[in-house]
C-alpha cells in the first residue's frame, strides 16, 4: 500500500527558496544603486582635486561633507602658539602630523596639517620647522576629526590627540579657528629651508569600489535559489 504523502512536493522548502531569491535579488539591486554613487563619488573627488586651488572665504556656510578634498590656497602667517602634534600613521610608518593654524591676510584662521614628522620628534623641535614670514600654502580641505580613532580618544587634559580634532585642539590652546575643517597641505612658497621639516603631501585617497562583485555574487546566489525552488517543485 503506498503512502498517501508519496506524491507530495515540498512546497516549504521551495517557498522559503523562493523567498531568499527575492532577497537575495534585492541586495543585488541594492549593490547597483551602491555601485552607482561609488562611481559618482571617485568621479567627483577626482575632479576636486585637479581643479584649480580655491580661496577658503569662498567656502559656504554650514557642513562641508560635499567640499571634503577640494583643493584650497591660502596665504598668510603662522601662529605659533597653536602648534600641535597629533599621533597618526602615514606611508612613512607611525609618527606625528605638525597641525599649525595660519590666519591668512583676510583675517581668516584655519589649522594646516603642515605634514608628517617621526616618532619622537618633540614639539620643540617641531616649532623650529614652521615658518615666520608670509607662507603661501596649497592643499587638500579636509574635515575636523572629532573625539578620536575607533581605538583611541582624544586626551585634551594631557594634550595627546590621536586625531586632528580641530575644535577641542583649538580651544586647548586659546586660538579661534574655523573648527569645521583643516587643511592638508601638498607643499609651501617659499619651500621651507632646515633639517628636520614635515612632509607634505601624504593624504591618502582611496575608496574601494567592488559593488559589481557584490551584485554579481548577490544575483548568482538569487539564481540558485531560484533554482532550487523550481527542482523542489518539479519533483512528484
Amino acid at each position: 500500500m503506498s503512502s498517501g504523502n508519496s506524491g507530495t512536493r515540498p512546497v516549504g522548502p521551495a517557498v522559503l527558496l523562493l523567498v531568499l531569491a527575492v532577497v537575495f535579488a534585492g541586495l543585488g539591486v541594492w549593490q547597483v544603486y551602491r555601485l552607482a554613487w561609488k562611481t559618482r563619488l571617485i568621479a567627483a573627488v577626482d575632479a576636486a582635486i585637479h581643479a584649480p586651488p580655491l580661496d577658503p572665504a569662498r567656502l559656504p556656510n554650514g557642513a562641508l561633507a560635499d567640499w571634503t578634498y577640494h583643493r584650497l590656497a591660502m596665504t598668510g602667517h603662522y601662529r605659533l602658539s597653536g602648534t600641535t602634534l597629533v599621533t597618526g600613521t602615514s606611508t612613512m610608518g607611525t609618527g606625528y602630523w605638525l597641525l599649525v593654524p595660519m590666519t591668512g591676510n583676510d583675517g581668516r584662521t584655519i589649522y594646516i596639517n603642515r605634514g608628517f614628522m617621526p616618532e619622537g620628534t618633540r614639539l620643540d623641535a617641531a616649532l623650529r620647522t614652521v615658518p615666520t614670514g608670509e607662507v603661501r600654502v596649497e592643499g587638500l580641505l579636509r574635515q575636523s576629526e572629532p573625539h578620536g580613532t575607533f581605538l583611541r580618544s582624544n586626551l585634551p587634559q594631557q594634550d595627546r590627540w590621536y586625531s586632528r580634532d580641530i575644535a577641542a585642539i583649538a580651544q586647548k590652546r586659546g586660538v579661534a579657528v574655523d573648527s569645521r575643517l583643516f587643511i592638508d597641505s601638498s607643499g609651501e612658497t617659499p619651500v621651507p629651508s632646515g633639517e628636520g621639516q614635515p612632509v607634505p603631501g601624504l593624504t591618502v585617497i582611496n575608496f574601494p569600489n567592488n559593488h559589481l562583485g557584490y551584485a554579481l555574487t548577490w544575483f548568482t546566489m538569487g539564481l540558485m535559489a531560484a533554482g532550487g525552488a523550481i527542482v523542489l517543485l518539479r519533483r512528484r
